[in-house]
């Protein structure tokens, strides 16, 4: 088994996230789906930005704010994404260094690509995030874009369900987990939203059965993806795909099972401000504490506590260092 060099190394689709208040009004006068990513041309994305009102510019992406948290615990992380060499690529690589994460990809200097991607986030009074992503440059990334070594190199590869939206993404995605279990590591999995799992549902079946170890999911994607109402029922279902499973239950807290147990763990109690990155962050804790050989109902306690961290205030990183919470 190659050394070890990292926690957890993540792959996702490299953005920026832009977001602002607005009311509910404003999700129905332009035809958003609230509570959702949907996928935007950059014409949309154009348009949309201009009627959005004064808001936060900042880096985000799934897995890369995922990665951003196992670092603010102090763990040892690596992203794999694909960014263009222009101003916003220029900020989300310096906001992932400045937190010590190693990032494999540098910024493509080709100008014939598209501008580094870009979340446009619209959150309501409810504190409910609706997502409006422009890929960008980061539908591009390609087996080409997936260092082996740093894959082999890392305790966990986590990768979350929006790659799946664009065929070169897939393929980096097959790659990198054949290359991690090959290498005797784990292959993590964020389901990310439910209308992903509605629209990749057959291919997504298939590849927890086939490729997942730890599948991360909310309770929505839980039963989108096993057809099941009844979250327990999905629970013992997963078990037969994957070696762990972690479905997170909103202020309920989440449950986190093995083949050996079942443990619940609260949620953090605090008032909801943007619960942009809540999931994100959840992953965050739960993968440190795995990867430092802490018990599952840690694994969930530091998840809960860094996903309660991240929708108090407006932006899917956290504002303080996760460690104070390790």
């Amino acid at each position: 088994m190659p050394e070890t060099r990292f926690d957890v190394v993540g792959i996702g689709n490299a953005l920026v996230d832009v977001l602002s208040h607005e009311t509910d009004a404003f999700i129905h006068e332009n035809s958003l789906v609230k509570g959702s990513m949907t996928l935007v041309d950059s014409e949309f994305s154009s348009r949309l930005y201009t009627l959005m009102g004064p808001g936060l510019e900042m880096s985000g992406g799934s897995a890369a704010n995922t990665i951003a948290g196992v670092a603010s615990f102090g763990g040892q992380a690596a992203y794999i994404g694909k960014v263009s060499d222009d101003q916003l690529g220029e900020v989300f690589v310096h906001d992932l260094a400045s937190m010590g994460v190693h990032v494999a990809n540098a910024p493509s200097t080709d100008r014939s690509l598209p501008p580094t991607g870009r979340c446009l986030i619209v959150v309501t009074p409810d504190a409910q995030r609706t997502m409006n992503t422009s890929l960008g440059v980061s539908e591009l990334l390609s087996v080409d874009d997936v260092p082996a070594d740093i894959i082999s190199a890392s305790k966990v590869l986590y990768l979350e369900g929006y790659l799946w939206d664009k065929t070169p993404a897939m393929e980096a995605y097959r790659f990198a987990a054949a290359t991690a279990h090959a290498a005797g590591r784990f292959v993590a999995l964020s389901l990310s939203d439910s209308f992903c799992v509605q629209r990749h549902h057959r291919e997504f079946l298939n590849l927890v059965a086939n490729d997942v170890d730890i599948l991360f999911a909310n309770e929505a994607e839980l039963h989108a993806l096993y057809g099941m109402d009844s979250t327990d029922d999905g629970v013992s279902r997963a078990l037969q795909d994957c070696s762990i499973v972690s479905v997170t239950c909103g202020p309920r807290g989440s449950i986190v099972a093995s083949p050996g147990a079942t443990v619940w763990c609260d949620a953090y109690p605090v008032e909801p401000v943007d619960t942009t990155g809540a999931g994100d962050l959840y992953a965050a804790g739960f993968l440190y504490g795995l990867t430092q050989g802490l018990d599952p109902a840690e694994w969930g306690r530091l998840g809960a506590l860094a996903a309660g961290e991240v929708i108090q205030h407006m932006g899917p990183r956290p504002q303080v260092s996760l460690s104070t919470f390790s």
